[in-house]
């Protein structure tokens, strides 16, 4: 009997057979479609919410109603993954996604679209998202050893590609609401979703399937609790959390309340959209740039001056120059700011064990999810108190502060040491192989081999009477 490598929760090792780059293709393929999807409902919801109600706070509605538990699930996403199994979590979050966003106009069709219905078909869709995030980005290791690629150049394409999907799943979302319509447009977007899950279901590569049972949380609480615990141990997985929680908490409010406050004031919408694209075109440059230098050049000379520019661009901006410096100001902004998300991700597969990177990659991403909102919140409040120039300058600053900071932040430079692949992802454990083996052998009506004994109990045995 042939064991299939993902499904018997082997830890390490290359994969047998010839290098290819068809599951990184479709991995890659798979996150586009996916990103895209999501990027293009975060413009159509919203629209038939105005186009239905013609209340900007129904749609306000909306967002926070899909927020808060997008929140709570991507806490918990990556045991999750941990317990179901990569592959299927992936495909799973896909699955419900396509149902979601596909019933909006069948309900719409069968009963009558109300601002209820939305909200709770909505949710459905999105709280299923950081499950599907985090298994996809767990499988990427041993994807990009089958491919023979380093993990500086896997995660460059792979956070470009994110990148890219939500650079093109709006504008894609705003073209087809002009040709067909908000509600046939999420049929569009149904199958972007089946897409993926179609390309993750027949994916193969190792410690994708359901784990084996010794390798899977206890607990649902328990594993979350463990993955917890382990990020705040490791001193560079708690550094780099807490930083990347600080930029993100700033950097989002950026693009979502200054700049949009900013434009509107002067009537430039387009102008937005530029600025915007700039910063979103420099961030996919940022992450390519990092996987041809990532293997080259050093990770925590690479991690602190990106801090560094990031905030010293931020100040240039916040200075609300012509719009053409603003522009340039914008894109290297995002190519400054590109290489953290490949960074964090190679901190995160290469410091974590096999069996709880989904919990690690979930508990790291939650904080992002986390400091968005929250970000939102502050920002929106200082800007309404203070202005848009001076929160604009007092968040360049806090960014600089924090990469200044962050020069003295030690364990960063265990950034340094981390390898540049796994060695031994994507190939059978011996030892899970074996216990595999030795389940199937001795399992059944008829085992194939006996189960072994315990001495002591055969030594009992033979001296009773």
């Amino acid at each position: 009997m042939v064991l299939d490598p993902g499904e018997t929760g082997g830890m390490t090792g290359a994969p047998p057979g010839p290098t290819t780059r068809v599951p990184l293709l479709q991995l890659e393929v798979a996150t586009l479609l996916s990103g895209a999807g999501n990027g293009a409902a975060m413009v159509v919801l919203p629209w038939i919410v105005l186009e239905r109600t013609g209340s900007a706070g129904s749609a306000g509605l909306l967002a926070a109603a899909t927020a808060v538990p997008l929140l709570a699930s991507s806490l918990f996403s990556g045991t999750v993954v941990d317990t179901l199994g990569r592959r299927r979590t992936s495909v799973f979050s896909d699955v419900m996604s396509a149902l979601s966003v596909a019933a909006i106009p069948v309900v719409d069709h069968v009963i009558g679209l109300g601002l209820g219905w939305l909200i709770v078909l909505a949710v459905l869709g999105a709280v299923f998202d950081p499950a599907g995030v985090t298994a996809r980005e767990t499988m990427l290791p041993a994807a990009a050893t089958r491919a023979g690629w380093p993990l500086a150049r896997a995660n460059g394409v792979h956070e470009a590609v994110w990148g890219a999907a939500f650079l093109l799943g709006p504008g894609l979302g705003g073209v087809l609401i002009a040709l067909v319509g908000a509600l046939t447009a999420l049929w569009f977007t149904a199958v972007a979703f089946a897409g993926s899950a179609l390309l993750v279901s027949v994916l193969r590569v190792a410690d994708a399937g359901r784990p084996a049972e010794h390798h899977a949380p206890e607990g649902f609480w328990s594993g979350t609790r463990e993955g917890l615990q382990f990020v705040w141990r490791d001193r560079l997985l708690r550094s780099i959390t807490i930083i990347t929680a600080v930029l993100v908490s700033v950097y989002m409010p950026v693009e979502g309340v200054l700049l949009p406050v900013e434009f509107e004031a002067q009537d430039q919408p387009g102008r937005l959209g530029l600025v915007v694209m700039a910063m979103s075109l420099g961030a996919i440059c940022g992450a390519l740039a990092f996987g041809l230098i990532g293997r080259t050049w050093r990770r925590s000379l690479v991690f602190r001056g990106s801090l560094i520019s990031t905030g010293v661009f931020l100040l240039a901006l916040a200075a609300l120059p012509p719009f053409g410096v603003m522009l340039a100001a914008a894109l290297f902004i995002g190519v400054s700011y590109g290489p953290q998300g490949p960074l964090v991700n190679i901190a995160m597969q290469t410091r974590s064990p096999e069996r709880m990177r989904g919990r690690v990659v979930g508990i790291i991403t939650s904080t992002e999810y986390a400091a968005g909102p929250f970000g939102y919140l502050l920002v929106g409040a200082a800007t309404e108190r203070f202005g848009v120039q001076s929160t604009f300058l007092a968040i360049g600053a806090l960014v600089l502060v924090v990469a200044l900071a962050g020069l003295a932040v030690r364990p960063l430079q265990e950034l340094d040491t981390l390898p540049d692949e796994l060695v031994g992802a994507g190939k059978l454990d011996a030892e899970a192989t074996l216990e595999a083996a030795l389940d199937i052998a001795t399992s059944g009506p008829v085992p194939l081999v006996m189960p072994p004994r315990d001495p002591e109990t055969l030594r009992q045995e033979r001296d009773l009477p």
